[in-house]
């Protein structure tokens, strides 16, 4: 059973650069006429959580938080740091990172779903601006692929989904049981 799925995780790696052949040619260097420019961008929330949900990985009656920052961190197949950067959230607590730069020695291992990860940095909220791993926001929220692309007659965006990440509030008060 274990050998099976050895064998389907190493199958599933070595698909990678079929399934997205717009990452696997991304380069940064600069591009022929004609020749389109292929970007990776990681979007995602941040919210503030709820103390009706404190210490669960609960999201309701969260709200968003504007001016948060998250850190994007991708490291190549020899674990060294190849990307960070910082980004903030919109008025909506929406954050849209385009990884400028973003490059890949190797099509597999570097790809975006295996080498990146998002961070929560700070909250602007003095009342929530403790971190929480909601969706692993302290260790490094894992991206997802949701089939979402951007398109232009030169211009392409693979997008890529992490979290919601959500702070915590600093004080909640106890909870009384009647």
């Amino acid at each position: 059973m274990a050998i099976n799925q050895l064998t389907i995780a190493i199958c599933s790696l070595l698909l990678l650069p079929l399934a997205f052949p717009s990452i696997s040619a991304y380069e940064s260097a600069p591009t022929k006429p004609g020749e389109k420019i292929v970007d990776v961008v990681v979007e995602g929330m941040v919210y503030c959580q709820s103390c009706d949900h404190y210490g669960s990985w609960s999201l309701n009656g969260a709200e968003p938080i504007p001016s948060a920052k998250v850190s994007v961190i991708c490291k190549n197949h020899m674990k060294q740091v190849s990307y960070y950067k910082a980004y903030e959230t919109n008025e909506h607590g929406y954050f849209y990172a385009q990884l400028n730069g973003f490059k890949m020695d190797n099509n597999i291992l570097d790809h975006p779903l295996q080498s990146c990860h998002v961070k929560l940095v700070s909250s602007p909220l003095a009342n929530c601006s403790l971190l929480s791993n909601v969706n692993y926001g302290i260790n490094g929220a894992p991206l997802r692929y949701e089939n979402k692309i951007l398109r232009g007659s030169h211009y392409e965006a693979v997008i890529y989904a992490a979290g919601p990440l959500a702070f915590r509030p600093a004080y909640c008060s106890p909870e009384t049981h009647v």
